[in-house]
This record gives C-alpha cells, sequence and structure tokens, in this order.
C-alpha cells in the first residue's frame, strides 16, 4: 500500500521536549500569584493550550483573557523551543527516509506555530514539513480526532494511507478510534505503555533502528 501521509506530533514524538511540559502549567500558575492544584499536571495532560487557558480561568480564577494566558505559557517555555531542545537521536535521518520515499509529511501537535516552527527552523528541519497543524488553530484537542483529518485532508489522503506518529496514549487512541493507523514512538513521559502498544499497529523504540519498521509499512 502506498502511504499518502505521515502526520507526526512534535512533543516527546519528534522531539525531546516532553519536560518542558512537566511543570509548564504549575509554573505559569505561581507567577500569576495562584497555588497549583495537586493534580494539575494529569489535568493538563490532554488538554490543547486554549484549554488549559479557559481551565486556568475557571478554575484558579486567573483574570485574563483566554488569549493573554497562552501568550504567558508560550513565554514560559518558549526559550526552550528557541533554543535549547532538540530532536530525538536518529530523528531526522528516519525523516530522510520517508523523504526518499517520496512519502509527504506534517506535524500535528497541541503546541504553537511559532514555537514549532522556530524549533524546527533551529535544527534544519523545517525543510522536511508540508504543513503543521496545531490544536489552537483547528479549535480542537487531540481528544477528537479533526486535527487528525485536517492534516489527511490536505493532502488528499485517506485513513487507510495516513499515518499517525504518537507518543500519548489519549492522542493514539483518538486517532485508532477514527480508524487511522497509528505508530506509537516511545517516550518515557508516557507511563501506559502496555495499552499504548496494544492499541496501535506498530511501536517504534527510537529511530535509530527502523528496519522493522519500513517492514511493517511495506507489508501495509
Amino acid at each position: 500500500m502506498k502511504i499518502n501521509c505521515a502526520v507526526f506530533d512534535f512533543d516527546g514524538t519528534l522531539f525531546d521536549s516532553m519536560f518542558v511540559w512537566d511543570t509548564a502549567g504549575e509554573d505559569y500558575l505561581r507567577s500569576m500569584g495562584k497555588t497549583p492544584g495537586p493534580s494539575i499536571r494529569e489535568d493538563l495532560q490532554t488538554m490543547s493550550l486554549l484549554q488549559a487557558a479557559e481551565h486556568f480561568k475557571t478554575a484558579y480564577g486567573v483574570e485574563l483573557t483566554a488569549d493573554e494566558i497562552i501568550d504567558g505559557i508560550n513565554k514560559t517555555v518558549g526559550d526552550h523551543y528557541l533554543n535549547d531542545i532538540l530532536p530525538k537521536p536518529g530523528a531526522e535521518r528516519f525523516l530522510g527516509e520517508m523523504k526518499e520515499r517520496g512519502i509527504p509529511m506534517c506535524i500535528a501537535t497541541a503546541t504553537d506555530r511559532c514555537l514549532i516552527e522556530a524549533a524546527l527552523k533551529r535544527c534544519k528541519l523545517d525543510g522536511y514539513f508540508d504543513a503543521v497543524f496545531t490544536c489552537g488553530e483547528v479549535g480542537h484537542s487531540k481528544n477528537e480526532p479533526v486535527i487528525f483529518r485536517k492534516a489527511m485532508e490536505h493532502f488528499g489522503a485517506d485513513r487507510e494511507s495516513t499515518l499517525v506518529f504518537e507518543d500519548a496514549l489519549h492522542a493514539a487512541r483518538t486517532a485508532k478510534a477514527d480508524g487511522f493507523r497509528v505508530i506509537a514512538v516511545y517516550d518515557p513521559s508516557e507511563t501506559q505503555q502496555t495499552e499504548l502498544r496494544s492499541i496501535c499497529g506498530f511501536c517504534l523504540e527510537n529511530y535509530e533502528n527502523t528496519e522493522n519498521f519500513w517492514k511493517y509499512a511495506s507489508a501495509l
């Protein structure tokens, strides 16, 4: 089967950047004089930035607009995207393998476009991707399949010929339930590895040994 579209999540899938978000929400709340609740990390894990902003307004009484809160969060994490987060080992080589095979690629992420584009450009990976889709721009988190559908439609592909690469269970579950072929990418930030692997067609442990992935892909 010809692969007509490869949709990559960014944080934890292509880049080793999940550490940036581990404390971003609580750091932002503390900067606003608020005390984060004990479940703040779990609360934010599946939210888009817009949903997180609305949560801060309703749950913590942050008296700013959603856009102002998003700007504040982006400033909290922005330096990492501009200066130090890096692709996962072997990621660039894997993207090169995709490109050599003529497979179009895009990003689908909950992180804002400005941060994604800055990191891709700094690491000279921007040329591999034809488009970047963000949850903020499509208006839905990855608890809904809208962003994956937008990516697929951009390339004129269908679910059978689209591969979705995800490290997070909630996003992989959404794509799988909507009929997409999902590739799990290992990242230690996802603690429910057994369930993630059980719903995905293949698991990439890393990008440094991709031979088995290409055997899997060629058999589709």
